[in-house]
């Protein structure tokens, strides 16, 4: 006599559901932890994304070409400089200071005395596109092949 399946052995992929939602939901609860500026950054950031997720795109080749990644960035700084008033120097300059009386050290104004002013831009705009395109590149793995 045949035994019978119970109903989360017959149809396993409902459980992969539960699992990709509650990623989804952790995702996006510690994004909304940002801080101010990452913020405000965080929409350009998708932004170029979505412009260059498309099929066969550098995105997801399996070793996406470093050039190509850092004039995504380029385009993303310009893009916020271009549209964040609060990118300004005079804004920047209390930034930096308060951060300087917070903790104490003030290495980013040596960046800036040294003409590297935008450099934390592009170092924060770097990390924050590496972490949207690896979430993406999961994404896109995991679903690769699903009909349904």
């Amino acid at each position: 006599m045949e035994q019978k399946l119970p109903y989360y052995m017959a149809y396993p992929m409902m459980l992969d559901f539960e699992e990709d939602r509650a990623e989804r939901m952790d995702f996006e609860y510690l994004r909304s932890m940002y801080p101010e500026i990452p913020k405000k950054i965080l929409p350009y950031v998708e932004e170029e994304c979505d412009r260059m997720a498309y099929e066969n795109s550098m995105i997801f080749d399996q070793y996406p070409d470093k050039l190509q990644l850092r004039l995504m960035c380029r385009r993303i700084c310009d893009n916020v400089k271009k549209h964040e008033k609060m990118l300004s120097a005079e804004s920047l300059t209390d930034f930096f200071s308060e951060g300087c009386r917070d903790s104490g050290r003030c290495g980013d104004r040596d960046d800036r005395k040294s003409g590297r002013e935008d450099s934390w831009l592009r170092d924060m705009v770097e990390v924050m596109l590496y972490q949207e395109l690896f979430r993406r590149r999961r994404e896109h793995r995991h679903t690769a092949g699903r009909f349904y």
